[in-house]
C-alpha cells in the first residue's frame, strides 16, 4: 500500500520550516504595531490630534507587512528551494524605520503635551 502523502513537507523542502518561522515572526510584529496603534487611539483624548501622526504611522506599518505577508513567503521559500535565499534587508530596514519613527514621535507628543 503506498502513501498518499508528499515526502516533501514544504514546498520548500525545508525540514525547519524557515519561511513559516519568519512568517510567525512578521505576523508577532503586525500584531504590536496594531496593539500600539489602539494604544494611540486612546491617548487621543489626552494629547490630542497629533496622536493621529503616531496611529497612522504604526497603522501604516502593520498594514504594509500584512499585505507584504504573501510575497515574503513565495520569496523565501523560492529561494530556499533554489538555494539563493538572500536577508529580506529592506524589510528589516524599513521596519527598524518605522520603529524610530514611532519612537521619536511618541516622545515628541508626550513631552509636548
Amino acid at each position: 500500500m503506498t502513501s498518499t502523502l508528499s515526502t516533501d513537507p514544504a514546498p520548500h523542502g525545508d525540514a525547519g520550516l524557515q519561511p513559516e518561522r519568519t512568517t510567525l515572526a512578521w505576523d508577532r510584529t503586525m500584531l504590536a504595531l496594531a496593539t500600539a496603534s489602539a494604544i494611540f487611539l486612546r491617548w487621543l483624548s489626552h494629547h490630542g490630534f497629533p496622536v493621529l501622526l503616531l496611529f497612522a504611522v504604526s497603522a501604516g506599518a502593520a498594514g504594509t507587512i500584512h499585505f507584504t505577508r504573501r510575497q515574503r513567503y513565495r520569496t523565501s521559500s523560492r529561494g530556499i528551494k533554489l538555494e539563493t535565499a538572500d536577508a529580506n534587508t529592506s524589510a528589516v530596514l524599513w521596519t527598524a524605520f518605522a520603529g524610530l519613527t514611532l519612537g521619536g514621535l511618541g516622545t515628541a507628543v508626550v513631552l509636548a503635551g
